[in-house]
């Protein structure tokens, strides 16, 4: 028996190889988070040199030039071989580097060390290409945000927060700020919600001539203060930091220049409300002005004001009210020409860009149509062209285009997905990093028509690689109800994608897990590659689950009344249509309804504990990592963006949490949070668990102690989607309890 069993088996296999049907292999966690197996070839370290035909990238320790054309080796700009500090015999290891206007010197990184989201504090060395030397940048500690003055004679940088000058020519190190205290006065670089929130940390800007630098000050005296304790020593430390939540006090927020010339530091006016937000300044072209964007505490009033950097004094060039909030970017951009500039806003339905008049009247709308302008890449005075990303052809795409100064548009990419463009200093060819839902990064050089010029990585390979995988291909669709309309009472189709079982038999009752993200201007239905959860969504799906992931209401690139219906109401809309989506899903013929799942991660855990609560009768297990379990507990830029205050809003507060509703939970949880993080607290955690408990309801839970939202490092992540995927697979598989 056994050996005619043997030969069976030998005899199918020996079929199989004959005639090219290799067994497809099976994709394990350890592919995803030990080997990386499905980890694309990325081009890092790209920086395009001033003459726009070439440009650098980081190869065995060296910087090396490439032509953008023809993608030749030009030569190399540093040898890594010999940057050898004095005093020691090994090169230093860089894996960044800024450099001057001049292209001869430079700034590395060294031991690098992460503080939050953005910001590092790093030692920084500087080569002179010419002299061949390389120099500390500062032997009095780890240096944050080194950069070079306009003519590369100078570096400034913050420290301990404070602001220092280096001059490079004597050594000589000046002070321009000497008030800077940890948890009262930061200069030079934000506080933690700023940095979170407005998405940056370099808070000082030269101006094009050198001769100033304008800067940030934060006195966050008044902030209250969170601590986290962290684990491994007898005593566990603590870590303390200004963390503002909803309705709380924040950093006071002003703008000064200082005058390198005179060593004068002049305060621009801001106004006198110093409740208020300074989400971006910027030079203008002209040294004597500077543009700072001001918003109120509500966000919903932006005002860019002209101020004169050496008198302070200021006035309003732009302005512009919203019933719901703004959003801020980094789209604004000023023409050579000193009388204009350009700015996106969503004030007529999209967003959309304008081109505006530096007088504060003269305004006109460039691109129009039913569809979101994404990103502003810039803008090219040569062909007066200003080149852009936008979700035109549908909300789960991006194309790039340019349009002129008279509203003409040109479409330069060509591929159906995402593309993502990184242009030359000269506009005259950029890089493409295109991807489809299925297709790993497809990256090329392209020139400023939209031709390919050559291709710098196929990912062919992993491609390959893909093909010896049971893979499903991830599928779009939509999902109509009368549930999902706006407020304007108009009815709108839900986008969703879904990943079936290799071998789908539609015959068969699959349990499904929902992925959930769901939070204002996000997606999660792009048609875009997506990495690691991707392989994990097909080895769930190898398991025998469908996995289905729904962009609700509240969602980006719909226009502004899909994305800002939820103004007031974070959570309502957005978990009423992820129930109603699975209500829908679970009538298909091939669904167990009984068995839906639902997973997230932040906003998405947040989701997923509405789920489990609110959605208890359709959702049958729920996996909820760092979620936000209460607005109450969130830092208030964010919060107060879509909610207002507590005080104003408190019944939006209160209904759209999870915490009232932990009585209707009925299936299975599993709650995931790291001790350290300094984003979404351990406390909503806490909360959640202190209301299951009181209302004796059963749960599972995992804490990782010392990890930060993202809980990674070491074998972290491995460790978390090990028992993620022992939850699903004891809770959804057919047979599970």
């Amino acid at each position: 028996m056994k050996k005619s069993l043997i030969f069976m088996i030998s005899f199918v296999l020996t079929l199989q190889f004959a005639f090219g049907q290799n067994p497809k292999k099976q994709i394990t966690l350890n592919d995803l988070w030990a080997y990386y197996t499905f980890s694309p070839k990325m081009v890092y370290g790209v920086f395009s040199l001033n003459n726009g035909k070439q440009y650098t990238r980081i190869v065995n320790n060296n910087i090396v030039v490439y032509d953008y054309k023809t993608g030749d080796s030009v030569r190399t700009l540093v040898y890594g071989k010999d940057l050898v500090p004095e005093g020691k015999t090994e090169p230093i290891k860089f894996y960044s580097f800024s450099v001057n206007k001049e292209e001869n010197k430079f700034i590395f990184p060294t031991e690098v060390e992460h503080i939050y989201r953005h910001s590092r504090r790093s030692y920084d060395y500087i080569w002179d290409a010419q002299t061949k030397e390389l120099t500390p940048l500062s032997d009095k500690g780890k240096q944050r945000l080194a950069d070079f003055s306009p003519d590369g004679s100078k570096v400034a940088f913050v420290r301990e927060n404070n602001i220092y000058l280096k001059d490079l020519n004597s050594g000589k190190e000046t002070e321009i700020t000497n008030d800077g205290k940890i948890n009262a006065i930061i200069n030079g670089t934000c506080d933690w919600v700023y940095e979170e929130e407005f998405s940056f940390t370099k808070a000082f800007f030269w101006s094009p001539d050198g001769s100033k630098i304008a800067f940030y000050k934060f006195n966050e005296t008044n902030v209250k203060q969170y601590t986290l304790p962290f684990y491994g020593t007898l005593y566990p430390e603590e870590y303390t930091y200004k963390y503002p939540v909803a309705g709380e006090a924040n950093s006071i927020v002003q703008i000064y220049v200082y005058d390198l010339k005179t060593g004068k530091t002049t305060k621009m006016d801001v106004g006198s409300n110093t409740d208020q937000y300074i989400p971006r300044v910027k030079w203008t072209l002209n040294s004597n002005f500077l543009a700072i964007e001001r918003l109120n505490r509500l966000q919903n009033h932006l005002e860019v004001l002209l101020a004169d950097a050496n008198s302070g004094n200021s006035h309003v060039v732009y302005n512009e009210t919203n019933k719901y909030y703004i959003d801020i970017t980094d789209d604004l951009t000023f023409l050579p020409d000193g009388k204009q500039f350009i700015m996106t806003s969503e004030k007529n339905g999209y967003n959309a860009i304008y081109l505006c008049g530096m007088d504060g009247k003269s305004e006109k709308q460039l691109t129009t149509g039913d569809w979101d302008v994404t990103q502003v890449y810039g803008y090219n005075p040569k062909r007066k062209l200003v080149y852009f990303q936008a979700a035109e052809s549908s909300p789960m795409n991006r194309e790039i285009y340019a349009v002129n100064l008279k509203g003409k548009l040109t479409k330069i990419s060509h591929k159906s997905g995402t593309n993502e463009a990184m242009f030359s200093k000269t506009f005259d060819y950029y890089i493409n990093t295109w991807s489809d839902a299925n297709t790993p990064p497809y990256i090329t050089v392209d020139n400023y028509k939209g031709k390919t010029v050559r291709v710098l990585q196929s990912n062919q390979k992993l491609i390959d690689k893909m093909n010896g995988f049971d893979l499903s291909r991830k599928e779009f669709f939509k999902l109509s109800s009368p549930e999902f309309k706006l407020p304007n009472g108009k009815q709108v189709d839900l986008n969703a994608w879904i990943i079936k079982p290799p071998h789908f038999d539609p015959n068969k009752k699959y349990p499904v897990l929902m992925y959930v993200y769901g939070g204002p201007g996000a997606q999660t239905v792009n048609n875009a590659w997506e990495g690691n959860n991707y392989f994990w969504f097909e080895m769930l799906a190898q398991k025998g689950i469908v996995v289905i992931s729904v962009d609700n209401r509240g969602t980006g690139a719909r226009s502004e009344l899909f994305k800002k219906m939820t103004y007031l109401q974070l959570g309502h809309y957005e978990i009423a249509d992820q129930i109603e989506s699975a209500k829908l899903i679970g009538n298909y013929p091939y669904v167990d309804k009984s068995r839906i799942g639902i997973f997230g991660w932040s906003y998405g855990g947040f989701m997923t504990s509405l789920a489990i609560t609110k959605g208890a009768d359709v959702f049958s297990s729920a996996i909820s990592v760092a979620p936000v379990t209460s607005w109450r507990y969130y830092d208030n830029i964010y919060t107060e963006r879509y909610m207002r205050t507590p005080k104003e809003n408190p019944e939006g507060y209160k209904v759209n949490s999870p915490l009232p509703y932990v009585n209707e939970m009925k299936g299975h949880l599993l709650l995931v949070f790291g001790t350290a993080d300094d984003n979404v607290h351990p406390q909503n955690s806490m909360e959640l668990i202190t209301d299951l408990h009181n209302a004796n309801k059963q749960f599972e839970l995992m804490i990782y102690p010392n990890k930060n939202h993202s809980i990674y490092g070491g074998n972290t992540r491995l460790n978390l989607y090990n028992r993620m995927t022992n939850f699903l697979t004891r809770y959804l598989r057919p047979g599970s309890n």
